[in-house]
């Protein structure tokens, strides 16, 4: 027995027609409604979201003219645009069908039909609609892809430090599963970069990409991105879009800053990736998603669980595995690999002959506490290639912004200062490691975090 195909929608005022019709495609299609009143197509439509309509062209006005289906077919193709509508009468002739073709309409067929003929037309629009969905959600991920929230290429991943090493196994081992993951670290330490390593050495590399940063979105259209809306949803929703976790179906999402998300929509995204479905804002259907969520934070995550700013639930869901990105200042000798790669992307870039770092230069590079991380790096980098004189960058070459603790003029031997100097001494022991840190020095993790926070 064929694999059933397609949903249908058939819309006729005569009954025995919906019946002879409901009677044939009920074995051969996934699901078929029926209707004798044209006035509960949008009723219908967002009930099943059909793959074709069949439509009569005749109803209560008139028994031949056939306006009052070219107005209904109007009103399909006002909702939505790429809706294959395949008209019915039993008063055909050239013009009429001629006129439906014009009107938007994908075919004709005339009462009484050809049973082999009818499945024929109806199956190559069932096609027809697939391929017209696969092309729209085509082009909303190019969409995605060149807007501000979107993605793009994974950067090279550069770092031989033991701290970056330790990330770069723990990657290469995550990567092939499609477990979630929760990605923690300092702003600019290149959350962004690991996730998209994540994916390229995933079984969905070939699939869509979709990041949103959730801090640069602005709390009433987190909604809207995340499971995307239907024409006339809300006063600007002027045609019907997908939202993000529907674009990265069959691929992975990024979330960047999930601790932005408000508590209502945490509950919203739990329930979202517990079902494996979505509804969009102002739709009743739900739509099957499946994605390999990525998440990202520079919030102390563990304390606003343990405050209640974030579900217990929905941490638990999204840190399946969890990889801490340490900040540049721990990673030693990479502040010189990663100012040698920008100097070299930067020359090209502008054009400029200068192609290796002084003595000096290293030197400033290292002592500097890169508050900024790799980000800060990397513009400080510009910055000195477009300025520069000669061949080589120097230590002039870089203005830095020293942090407080650097530049204050009065030594601070408090126990303050002993406590943060013990923490960075025991997370350069331990790597990055947050929880062997705690061990280390006879704290839990969460007192850890709280302190490294502050």
């Amino acid at each position: 027995m064929e694999e059933k195909k397609g949903k249908v929608l058939v819309i006729d005022d005569n009954e025995d027609i919906l019946f002879a019709l409901n009677l044939l495609l009920k074995p051969v299609v996934e699901d078929i409604r029926v209707t004798t009143l044209p006035e509960q197509i949008d009723k219908f439509y967002d009930l099943l979201q059909p793959d074709v309509v069949l439509l009569d062209m005749n109803f209560r006005r008139d028994a031949i003219s056939g306006e009052e289906g070219y107005e209904w077919l109007e009103h399909i193709l006002h909702r939505d645009s790429q809706a294959v509508v395949i008209l019915m009468t039993a008063y055909a002739d050239a013009d009429k069908a001629v006129r439906a073709l014009k009107s938007g309409a994908t075919d004709f067929i005339t009462k009484p039909w050809d049973n082999s003929k009818l499945l024929a037309t109806l199956f190559a629009g069932i096609e027809l609609s697939r391929e017209r969905h696969k092309n729209r959600l085509l082009e909303q991920r190019m969409e995605v892809a060149a807007s501000p929230f979107g993605a793009t290429a994974a950067p090279t991943i550069i770092g031989e430090s033991p701290v970056m090493r330790r990330v770069l196994q723990t990657v290469a081992q995550v990567a092939p599963t499609d477990a979630n993951v929760l990605i923690l670290g300092e702003n600019g330490t290149g959350k962004d970069v690991i996730a998209r390593q994540l994916c390229s050495l995933s079984r969905r590399a070939a699939k869509p990409f979709v990041s949103i940063d959730l801090g640069s979105v602005p709390e009433q259209l987190f909604e809207s991105e995340l499971f995307g809306y239907e024409k006339g949803a809300f006063t600007d929703a002027r045609k019907a879009k997908a939202g993000r976790m529907e674009t990265a179906s069959g691929g992975t999402l990024f979330l960047d800053e999930i601790g932005n998300l408000p508590l209502p929509l945490q509950a919203k995204l739990l329930a979202a990736l517990e079902r494996r479905e979505i509804s969009r804002l102002g739709s009743t259907t739900v739509t099957p998603i499946d994605v390999r969520l990525i998440c990202a934070t520079n919030a102390d995550i563990h304390m606003e669980v343990s405050e209640g700013r974030f579900r217990e639930d929905l941490f638990y869901r999204i840190n399946t595995i969890e990889i801490t990105i340490p900040p540049l200042r721990e990673r030693g000798e990479d502040i010189i690999l990663l100012a040698e790669h920008f100097l070299n992307v930067y020359a090209h870039k502008y054009n400029k002959v200068v192609t290796t770092l002084n003595r000096d230069a290293r030197q400033r590079l290292l002592r500097h506490t890169w508050p900024g991380n790799v980000r800060e790096l990397m513009h400080a980098v510009e910055r000195a290639v477009l300025l520069a004189k000669g061949t080589a960058l120097c230590a002039q070459d870089f203005v830095l912004q020293e942090s407080a603790r650097r530049t204050s003029p009065i030594p601070t031997l408090n126990l303050e200062r002993l406590e943060q100097e013990a923490i960075e001494r025991a997370m350069q022991i331990a790597g990055g490691n947050v929880t062997r840190a705690a061990e280390l020095l006879g704290i839990t993790r969460f007192a850890l975090y709280r302190k490294l926070n502050k």
